[in-house]
């Protein structure tokens, strides 16, 4: 793990010591070196338990694709902010290249910690660097509204968990997640009981977002610059399903009965999300509600607590982070039409026909037939299918409306006639064409060997 987290902790110092003409290409480099260096935590992800382990860090085969995604995603970030951020002041830049490299380094320690208060102290801790990446280097006035929300939606989601997890570290004696999943289960059936059972994953459901506490990922998205917008979909949206996963082992016999309605309000939230989709104007805004609707669907796979809910619930989030064009090519247009209306990239296929074949193949659910999208979403409505009959109306339902948005988005962006101001557009750029290629490179990976993020079940 160190070989990990210390290159990660020296690209500090680099990034304020090496001259401006070369910050850019220099952070690059080494991040992407430690990206290719975290490839070989996926070599004994088939055996059974932790491996790498140390006193306070450890991979399994639940976090190591997570951990791998968090690396992967610090070249593509740099890659993409560069032209975001190349008008401000070199001290501005590298200020802002090293909140990316905290935020990784929060999520490595996150996703690796062994201890369940180290991994809340990392949960809270990305709270820091997106909320200043948001307020700092937002788009628009509203992005400091988007800031109070992220802030006060994590923050009262957050508080009840602490007081959780220390009443836990009462009754079991540790918090150690080597030993919390062989501790007996608690006889849990006093009303202060289902009140700890649901202060124990409030947090991480207002996280994932569940529908009804997810007001504040829309604002965030859209006010955010593109990095924060890839941070957000690809790493952060998935500590709460993590978290779910790795807590759900300690909550038993309780979450048989009372996780009923989180699962009526992710799959009801899959529906009104997609629907919300169907009208909107703004390209950022329609991504951003498209990522509630997933991550209900995650959150169902997960509550149901079946082996195939819970794969197809970390196929999902991993297939939902690891590309996320569609933010970079809204970014694309944006640097080019300064506006994220649909209406005004009409035709956009024609002057630039490799950007509409990534919104293609991200452009939702069910995602094309070789991508991990589709694998993970039928592994989900399989098993809610299979849980209970009455999910099926709402699951469909939902899959509906969601093709009915990705091919709403398709339409709107890239069909339609030309206009002329398309037309003036500067091509595309060789440092873009590389961010794609480093998207689909990992995506293959996953597609010829698809084992490797199949999570517990694997083992």
């Amino acid at each position: 793990m160190l070989k990990i987290l210390l290159p990660t902790l020296m690209l500090v110092p680099t990034i304020w010591l090496v001259p401006s003409k070369w910050l850019w290409p220099t952070t690059l480099l080494h991040s992407l070196i430690i990206a290719l260096v975290s490839l070989t935590w996926l070599i004994n992800l088939s055996e059974v338990g932790w491996s790498s382990l140390g006193p306070y860090l450890a991979t399994d085969a639940l976090s190591t694709p997570l951990l791998v995604l968090t690396c992967w995603l610090l070249p593509l970030m740099i890659l993409a902010s560069q032209n975001h951020t190349a008008s401000e002041p070199a001290n501005r830049q590298r200020m802002y290249i090293t909140l990316l490299t905290s935020l990784q380094f929060f999520l490595i320690l996150a996703f690796g910690a062994t201890e369940v208060i180290m991994f809340y102290v990392m949960f809270e801790a990305t709270l820091i660097p997106t909320l200043i990446l948001i307020t700092r280097w937002g788009n628009q006035a509203e992005r400091l509204n988007a800031g109070t929300y992220f802030l006060f939606y994590t923050l009262a989601g957050s508080l009840p968990l602490l007081v959780a997890l220390l009443l836990l570290q009462n009754n079991a004696g540790s918090l150690s997640l080597l030993t919390l999943t062989y501790s007996p289960p608690a006889q849990l059936s006093t009303y202060g009981d289902k009140l700890w059972w649901a202060a124990c994953l409030l947090a991480f459901l207002v996280k994932m977002p569940l529908y009804g506490v997810h007001l504040w990922l829309p604002k965030a998205h859209v006010e955010a610059p593109v990095a924060g917008s890839m941070i957000l979909a690809a790493v952060l949206l998935k500590l709460g399903g993590y978290g779910m996963m790795r807590m759900l082992t300690v909550l038993e016999p309780l979450t048989k009965e009372l996780s009923y309605p989180f699962i009526i309000f992710a799959l009801w939230g899959v529906i009104m999300t997609g629907s919300i989709c169907l009208r909107q104007t703004d390209l950022k805004s329609l991504i951003a509600y498209s990522s509630v609707s997933h991550m209900g669907l995650v959150v169902g796979g997960i509550l149901i607590q079946t082996p195939w809910g819970f794969s197809g619930a970390l196929i999902l989030m991993i297939a939902h982070g690891l590309p996320p064009p569609p933010f970079l090519l809204a970014n694309t247009n944006y640097e080019r039409t300064h506006s994220r209306t649909m209406v005004l990239a009409r035709g956009y296929k024609w002057s630039s026909p490799y950007d509409s074949m990534m919104i293609y193949c991200k452009s939702g659910q069910p995602g094309p037939s070789p991508l991990p999208n589709l694998m993970g979403e039928l592994m989900i409505i399989v098993s809610l299918f299979n849980w209970s009959w009455w999910t099926l109306a709402l699951t469909g339902a939902g899959t509906l409306i969601t093709a009915g948005y990705s091919l709403y988005m398709f339409l709107m962006t890239q069909r339609g006639p030309l206009p002329a101001h398309i037309i003036a557009l500067e091509p595309s750029h060789s440092r873009e064409h590389l961010l794609m290629a480093l998207h689909l490179l990992p995506l293959i990976l996953l597609i010829l060997k698809p084992e490797l993020i199949w999570g517990w079940a694997a083992c």
